[in-house]
């Protein structure tokens, strides 16, 4: 198997963002979206890209933050093709690593059912006592 590099960047192809997205079944069909791609990469606090090295995009993660307080990471994902190769523990593992380089020490995450198994040995435990919560009523949760 080719191994994966690991890139943050400010910028990347918006058709394999939206490939991305659409692997995570988190994609709607909505001209903002594809538009507010770039917005998205330049405003995280940071964007992990994995790539094989023909330069394929093959996962992905980012970090929301202010830098200095709280952490949230989120849009882990890696095309299904690509999956059991260790790549989403590799993006979570840099990620969080990022914020704790930054002195950010607070770093959460809303993930789905039956992923607990994939987060604990990262680190990550289950908020008990708190409920995650969404503005707004669209019905698929995105």
């Amino acid at each position: 198997m080719p191994e994966i590099v690991y890139e943050v960047v400010d910028s990347a192809p918006t058709d394999a963002i939206v490939e991305l997205y659409r692997a995570g079944r988190w994609w709607r069909e909505d001209p903002s979206w594809r538009a507010a791609i770039p917005q998205m990469i330049h405003g995280s606090f940071c964007f992990l890209l994995a790539r094989e090295p023909g330069g394929r995009i093959v996962g992905m993660g980012r970090v929301i933050s202010d830098g200095a307080s709280d952490a949230y990471i989120q849009d882990i994902v890696v095309l299904e093709g690509c999956r059991g190769r260790g790549i989403g523990r590799e993006l979570v593992r840099r990620l969080t690593e990022r914020c704790l380089e930054a002195g950010i020490s607070w770093i959460g995450l809303v993930a789905e059912p039956g992923t607990q198994a994939f987060y604990e040995p990262l680190g990550f435990r289950a908020l008990v006592g708190y409920l995650p919560m969404l503005h707004g009523d669209r019905p698929d949760g995105t």
